[in-house]
């Protein structure tokens, strides 16, 4: 187990600094025991002090350490890899709406269900499905929605999303999106990470594992959260599983320092932090010599991003810096912990370096008024997402970054009211069918690929399930999702487990 800086005190670091410069030569230091540093310096073993930070300082992976690296990895974790083939993305933004936004009021437009409002769904089309909270036999609800079509691709669009029109031909528009898992936490955690499991890597930490990373102040893969409930999947959408922690995503928070502990307490100046750091990195880097453990890595690698990061980051997050114009593209307000807000935080990340980011806005599970719910939710939305498209394109970086958007599964054409619960004119979850759109790196823009039935129910063409998608976003940023894999607990892991496809349709 390595050193913490909450192992040390303010005066013994002072102490072991002046013992490490003046008293002490490298072989003593090097032969130093467990038991003669712990009676020396007085310390206790604390806690893990930002085991999550990612990093790309030197000589991280000492020799011996245990740890798997994809073939060709530079001793820094997160040096810059190649990709199996040539790229046409080198970078995401996911942007995910937890709670599973309603696909037939905002993308799939069905007359049949305005035709047939009202009436039951017929029993041949439900047949066996179960539904946790209406009766397979509810009645249709049609959108309350307009629908019209824009661009040149004709794309039909809810009147909830005048923003996205304005872009829509810079999308690519997937109806034909369905899933393995019912409820949300599963659902989240499977489109995330390719299992409903805990403990497997989320996406963001298989990519940054397969190509490393070009951000040198800033972790790898970084997590922006708004919305009022959160994920029900939690962390484990952004976990590394049973990779090394080095790979987790790092939840940037939305007020103050983005980061916990980043700043310095009182009374500790630079060089103060600079030696007590190298005091502590000598000791860690000695120990990960002797045992291998690569979470000692992850820690010395923790100190030295955040000790990067106290200059980077708080730039990062003042948008201040940013234009008038450009705050008011994507209806920013600095200070403010906003959807709008983080989109242009992950414009500013891409432009640093960063691989991969997922911003989480919740609140989408819309049982109760979903014509009230969605007006609501778009009103957040709406404006930022096609912001983000214009302003990556503008900059030239829509050509190789991807954009991701869409939930973890649809809602049902049929109505949910519910006297007891208190609920009316929602709609249930549906696994079998909902949307997702694609934009930039190697997407092939202005279509939409895929269709449903006349009641939006089942999928008629195309079908793309959630290991395909994951299989195709592995694909554009040049890696095969069949080679990218982690031996763990006696065979080999992959984000696409033993399925998917990549959509070909989608490919420029």
């Amino acid at each position: 187990m390595g050193i913490t800086m909450n192992d040390l005190t303010r005066d013994t670091l002072k102490q072991q600094c002046e013992v490490r410069k003046q008293a002490m030569p490298q072989q003593q230091i090097r032969e130093i025991t467990r038991r003669q540093f712990f009676s020396e310096c007085g310390v206790g073993i604390g806690k893990i002090a930002l085991a999550s930070l990612l990093c790309g300082s030197k000589d991280v992976f000492a020799a011996g350490a245990a740890v798997q690296k994809p073939k060709g990895a530079a001793a820094n974790p997160f040096a810059p890899r190649p990709p199996h083939f040539k790229a046409r993305a080198k970078r995401v933004i996911y942007l995910f709406m937890p709670g599973a936004p309603s696909q037939l009021d905002l993308f799939d437009f069905k007359p049949d269900l305005v035709k047939f409002d009202g009436q039951p769904i017929p029993s041949d089309i439900v047949k066996n499905q179960r539904y946790a909270f209406i009766e397979k036999n509810a009645a249709l609800m049609s959108s309350r929605y307009k629908f019209s079509r824009h661009g040149q691709s004709g794309a039909q669009l809810s009147e909830m999303l005048p923003h996205l029109a304005e872009v829509v031909d810079d999308i690519a528009i997937i109806k034909s999106m369905h899933t393995d898992q019912f409820n949300h936490a599963p659902a989240q955690i499977f489109t995330n990470s390719g299992s409903a499991q805990l403990g497997r890597p989320s996406m963001g930490s298989w990519v940054t594992y397969g190509l490393g990373s070009e951000a040198n102040d800033l972790p790898a893969f970084v997590v922006l959260t708004s919305g009022d409930k959160g994920t029900s999947g939690g962390p484990a959408n952004w976990g590394c599983g049973f990779l090394p922690t080095i790979y987790q995503g790092v939840n940037f928070r939305a007020k103050g320092d983005p980061i916990l502990d980043v700043a310095n307490p009182r009374g500790v100046d630079t060089k103060l932090q600079r030696e007590s750091l190298d005091l502590i990195q000598q000791f860690n880097r000695q120990r990960l010599d002797t045992v291998g453990d690569p979470e000692i890595a992850t820690r010395i690698n923790s100190y030295e991003l955040a000790y990067r990061m106290q200059t980077s980051a708080p730039e990062l997050v003042d948008l201040s810096g940013e234009t008038q114009a450009t705050l008011d593209m994507y209806g920013a307000k600095p200070g403010e912990s906003s959807f709008a807000n983080n989109c242009l935080l992950a414009r500013r990340l891409l432009e640093r370096g960063v691989r991969f980011v997922n911003c989480y806005h919740s609140d989408w599970d819309h049982h109760s008024d979903v014509a009230g719910g969605l007006k609501a939710k778009c009103r957040e939305i709406d404006q930022a997402s096609a912001a983000l498209i214009k302003d990556l394109k503008q900059r030239g970086l829509l050509e190789d970054t991807l954009v991701v958007w869409g939930g973890e599964f649809g809602r049902t054409p049929m109505v949910e009211s519910n006297a007891a619960l208190g609920r009316s004119m929602g709609r249930d979850h549906h696994p079998q069918a909902y949307t997702v759109w694609m934009a930039g790196g190697g997407v092939k823009a202005g279509q939409t690929i895929g269709a449903t039935d006349d009641l939006g129910f089942h999928i008629t063409q195309d079908p793309v399930h959630v290991h395909d998608l994951q299989a195709t976003i592995l694909h554009l940023l040049g890696i095969d999702h069949e080679r990218l894999t982690y031996h763990y607990q006696g065979r080999n892991f992959r984000l696409t487990d033993v399925e998917g496809e990549i959509v070909q349709k989608i490919l420029a």
